[in-house]
């Protein structure tokens, strides 16, 4: 089958006085696995649900394999789409369910054999046929409404938030196993989700919305790592904030003043913002977390605190750090025998320069 992209260019739609997507501009590559990633409200499902052709954009226009598509009929669109509750048909088979848009397609009784043989034996479930939905688990009827997408071969297939209804185990196996069928099939994906972790575990490259806008575009680690805001910033992960006046600016370098805490020397990279007020922006496993008598690493900066609480998450502790009128989040790895710092332990956090971002305040 013939890889497509798909591509939506200046997508806007309201309802009533109501603005839900706001000049979208999102270019898919061919075969490419892509999130939509953001929170209720943020435009991504009614994007999706756009693209299959349930709604209509009121400007803009949306192309697949680059002929706009705006105009034609949800059925005649060549696009699967697995739902959030499956949508499996409760009185019939598995079988059934899987044959059923080859049926409405009148193709031969062989061919249909064929097909729903392939795509049972493709998503593991062969030996389910003769069974209904309600004797299925969620994940076995996860499997099932993606064979009957992908049984009719569409050009995209769009996936909204179809492992929501699985438990936490359940949820990372069979984001594997999407992935997994994805390769195989080299189809067009749209994932949409409101889970990062998700997101960031499957998508090639993905795309932040918030009220309709897209806030940003790229590949995972480099969302994570190079957030252009600080939506972005907080919704991709866990993010510390240090906002502050710039003191002293040069070419390479920053004074940052955050109240409470002191000055921050910071080197300043090309795309910092040039405001005078920045927020210093880093990762909680990007710091360290010492005792405060300790000699620490020249490499950071160091600031003084108290830990106010801490969680043993398995991999890392997480500890919160009051540091002036600011409080900190520090991830320290977990080691077999090491004690945890406790709460009021009077403590240093360092901060490496070169982890931080700066970005508008």
């Amino acid at each position: 089958m013939k890889k497509v992209s798909v591509e939506c260019r200046n997508i806007r739609l309201s309802y009533g006085k109501t603005e839900v997507l706001k000049d979208v501009n999102i270019n898919i590559e061919p075969g490419e696995f892509f999130a939509l990633l953001g929170p209720s409200g943020s435009g991504k499902s009614t994007l999706l649900r756009l693209i299959a052709g349930f709604n209509r954009q009121d400007a803009g226009q949306l192309l697949v394999d680059g002929k706009d598509i705006s105009a034609i009929a949800p059925w005649n669109r060549n696009i699967g789409m697995v739902f959030q509750n499956y949508a499996l048909w409760p009185h019939m088979t598995v079988w059934d369910n899987v044959a059923f848009g080859l049926v409405e397609r009148k193709l031969p009784r062989e061919q249909i054999r064929a097909k729903v043989e392939a795509a049972l034996e493709l998503v593991g479930l062969s030996q389910y046929g003769r069974r209904r939905p309600n004797q299925l688990s969620g994940g076995q009827q996860q499997r099932v409404a993606l064979a009957r997408t992908i049984v009719i071969e569409p050009q995209v297939l769009l996936l909204d938030e179809p492992l929501s209804n699985l438990d936490k185990k359940l949820r990372v196996q069979m984001r594997q196993d999407l992935l997994s069928l994805q390769r195989r099939l080299g189809i067009t994906t749209i994932f949409v989700t409101h889970d990062q972790e998700e997101a960031m575990t499957t998508a090639d490259r993905m795309a932040v919305l918030d009220h309709g806008v897209v806030q940003q575009i790229g590949a995972p680690s480099t969302l994570f790592d190079y957030p252009v805001n600080r939506f972005v910033a907080n919704f991709v992960g866990t993010m510390n904030v240090l906002e502050g006046e710039v003191r002293e600016r040069t070419s390479g370098s920053v004074v940052l003043a955050v109240e409470g805490v002191g000055d921050l020397h910071l080197p300043l990279a090309a795309e910092a913002p040039a405001a005078q007020r920045l927020a210093a922006s880093f990762r909680p496993h990007t710091v360290q977390i010492e005792m405060a008598d300790g000699l620490g690493d020249a490499r950071y900066v160091w600031l003084p605190g108290v830990v106010e609480s801490s969680e043993f998450l398995g991999e890392f502790t997480r500890y919160q750090v009051q540091i002036g009128e600011q409080r900190l989040t520090a991830d320290q790895s977990h080691l077999a025998g090491l004690s945890p710092f406790p709460v009021g332990a009077p403590v240093s956090i360092g901060l490496e320069p070169t982890q931080v971002r700066l970005l508008a305040a």
